[in-house]
């Protein structure tokens, strides 16, 4: 019996756009036949497994890309899986610039959409780093040893918001650059706040 695909009417939207328009189409067809539920999550199409995030399908400038959320935990023997950047520590992307290269790919899409569910199904975790593993940033380390209020409002802060925090001053090249970082968020600190609060 074959497998009833569903789409999500919230996300049409999202498949009318002009740019990468039959890559999406392409691609939500051979997610949706995979036999996950599609998702409108963080303004993209996203197809979940009893509820859990498999993959993502969105786009950018120069490459429309189909997410694996725990991408790091996939087998690739195809080596085509992308970390974003090296700050991504679970999701993997493959990428794509045209239509023909999705459908040439199909049959590994399916194997590894097929593997990222039974990842998913074994409660496989990719292993994080932890907040003390990410450098904390010279000028930021200053305000930490002058300031102890900041210090304990720093550490009470969840991981996440730590590790955003950390992520966000370190960025910038230029220690001018990266001590306006600091400074601009000094009192969100304080306040118990995230980066994005």
């Amino acid at each position: 019996m074959a497998k009833s695909i569903i789409m999500n009417p919230r996300v049409e939207f999202f498949f009318k756009s002009v740019k990468w328009h039959q890559e999406y189409e392409q691609l939500r067809m051979i997610v949706l036949d995979s036999g996950l539920t599609e998702e409108l999550k963080w303004g993209c199409p996203c197809y979940s497994d009893s509820k859990k995030n498999i993959v993502l399908i969105h786009g950018f400038k120069d490459y429309c890309a189909l997410l694996f959320f725990k991408g790091a935990l996939l087998k690739d023997p195809k080596g085509v899986l992308i970390q974003q950047t090296k700050n991504v520590q679970s999701a993997r992307q493959i990428r794509f610039t045209d239509v023909k290269e999705i459908v040439k790919l199909a049959p590994t899409l399916k194997k590894y959409i097929k593997e990222a569910i039974e990842v998913e199904k074994a409660g496989l975790k990719v292993e994080l780093k932890k907040t003390t593993d990410f450098h904390v940033p010279e000028e930021f380390q200053v305000k930490l040893d002058k300031m102890p209020a900041l210090k304990r409002a720093f550490k009470e802060l969840t991981p996440g918001r730590q590790r955003a925090y950390l992520f966000h001053f370190s960025q910038p090249k230029q220690a001018k650059t990266r001590e306006a970082r600091v400074e601009k968020y000094l009192q969100q600190i304080l306040s118990g706040k995230g980066l994005d609060d």
